[in-house]
């Protein structure tokens, strides 16, 4: 995009040396290759700014003499990084600057399923990774499936109200002995349906499109119920398969739409239908948390702790702001009769093929149905 830009100032003021009278061909020439010359250059200089900032940001104190490395699929941007920016902030100021963390971007450690295998084996310390891949961890962690249903929470509190209680300290304990500690509840936000081919606004206009999804067995029956493809796919790779056509449009919520990853350039239509609140986990390696002394596991907790409430507080920030700046950019969004969408998977809930625990699910309904 900023070369983009660079050729059409480039472009402009030649145009504008061609319109005044009195200057030469040659000397026309001259400063139109000086200005692309200049143009260029400062467009690098801002890019190399960019990019040094980020790693910056993405590295924690110098000093400190333990090192976490965490690991995501999104770009600095994103609320998972801002909010891991947030737990590092509270873990140096509390250790005294002892410990700090690293943040490894953009799937660069690999997909939230190899980065949940590595944290569970001890080659890498943390993570933050949606709900996707959990069910399919270990046998253990098979209950998780149930906080994909389809419009399960209706609002942010109701969510958390479940996933700072009872059943939510229950799914996390689930990865006791899996070589993973979850060490809480942090946010995804609400999934909503972008495409490159047209509005949707009734749950019919999805019929024979291919959504890409993430590799989650229930998302995957959702899409399939409203009559699309699901496609699963790791989000490293989505962007290319949505700029070739690859597949006709993916989910998410607008925090990692617009600021994780930025398929707003190659999605013009979104449909703000919520079908999924997405929580998302911040896990450590259980070797590496036993590896701690007393002390330095308490302040990690209490620094997680403050962390996901800022993450939170963040990725809701970025739903109401990712909106403004998509429409801003151009991209047409669309709104839903939300009881439409509800009825049209309804029938998610009936699927025995799932695996999803009534018992549990009968106590999540107990809080979102008062």
């Amino acid at each position: 995009m900023k070369k983009f830009i660079s050729l059409a100032l480039v472009s402009a003021m030649a145009a504008s040396l061609v319109a005044c009278g009195g200057s030469s061909t040659a000397s026309t020439t001259a400063a139109a290759t000086t200005a692309a010359a200049e143009t260029e250059a400062a467009a690098a200089e801002t890019e190399a700014a960019a990019e040094e900032k980020s790693e910056d940001e993405a590295l924690g104190v110098s000093t400190a003499k333990i090192r976490f490395k965490a690991g995501t699929t999104n770009a600095i941007t994103s609320a998972y990084n801002q909010g891991l920016i947030a737990f590092r902030n509270h873990l140096e100021e509390m250790s005294n600057g002892e410990m700090t963390i690293d943040l490894y971007l953009s799937s660069s450690l690999g997909n939230e399923s190899d980065m949940l295998d590595a944290v569970s084996m001890g080659t890498q310390d943390m993570l933050v990774t949606s709900t996707g891949p959990i069910p399919a961890f270990s046998n253990a962690t098979a209950n998780w499936g149930v906080l994909d249903l389809p419009y399960l929470f209706p609002t942010y509190e109701t969510a958390y109200e479940v996933l700072d209680g009872e059943v939510g300290q229950y799914l996390l304990s689930e990865f006791d002995g899996t070589g993973v500690k979850a060490l809480g509840f942090w946010e995804n936000g609400y999934r909503c349906t972008t495409n490159s081919k047209k509005e949707i606004v009734h749950p019919d206009d999805l019929k024979g499109m291919k959504i890409r999804t993430m590799e989650n067995k229930v998302h995957m029956a959702t899409y399939a119920a409203l009559g699309a493809t699901p496609t699963a796919m790791a989000m490293g790779e989505v962007f290319s398969a949505l700029q070739q056509g690859t597949i006709d449009g993916q989910e998410n919520p607008f925090s990692i739409i617009y600021y994780g990853n930025k398929l707003h350039e190659v999605q013009p239509y979104m449909t703000e239908n919520n079908i999924f609140y997405s929580p998302a986990v911040l896990c450590i390696s259980q070797d590496v948390f036993d590896g701690l002394t007393e002390d330095q596991q308490k302040i990690l907790l209490e620094a997680a702790e403050l962390g996901k409430h800022e993450e939170r507080e963040i990725e809701r920030g970025m739903a109401v702001s990712g909106r403004k700046a998509m429409e801003e950019y151009g991209i047409i969004i669309s709104d839903v009769d939300q009881a439409e969408w509800i009825e049209a998977t309804k029938s998610v809930y009936d699927d025995a093929s799932l695996g999803i625990d009534p018992e549990l699910l009968a106590k999540i309904k107990a809080v979102t149905d008062k």
